[in-house]
């Protein structure tokens, strides 16, 4: 089995730019003007174009909206130096959402993407979230 990560946005050259600059990933391949896949991440990242206001399938009645919100599903991106990392993509144009919290298993920043997405970077130490795992 293969993950694809799609992410909606209202403005794909932006949308690109900041993926880009933020997290190091790199174009891939464009198709058209409706999206583009994004290389560099264990798994490919899709970024496609989708206009504020439109119905995301036609049993929901939520528009999308791109403004901060929140969503039970998101990304992390796991990296080496969370410092760094934060300060990468607060650069290039996300939002920190508070001071970098320390766990046994590691760092985390929670961050919004300019399209109003939450995003995490995990910096982990010792074992990762096997310090926390139960046998």
């Amino acid at each position: 089995m293969e993950l694809l990560a799609n992410i909606d946005v209202d403005d794909l050259e932006k949308g690109m730019a900041f993926y880009t600059a933020a997290f190091g990933l790199k174009l891939g391949r464009r198709f058209g003007t409706e999206a583009a896949e994004l290389l560099g991440s264990t798994s490919s990242i899709y970024l496609l174009l989708k206009a504020s206001g439109t119905k995301a399938a036609q049993v929901i009645h939520q528009t999308r909206d791109y403004r901060r919100h929140w969503t039970p599903v998101h990304l992390d991106f796991v990296v080496d130096d969370i410092r760094a990392a934060a300060s990468r993509a607060v650069g290039a144009g996300a939002v920190l959402e508070g001071e970098i919290e320390t766990h046994s298993w590691g760092h985390i920043a929670h961050l919004a993407d300019p399209f109003g997405h939450g995003i995490c970077l995990i910096e982990f130490r010792g074992r990762g979230y096997d310090e926390i795992a139960t046998p």
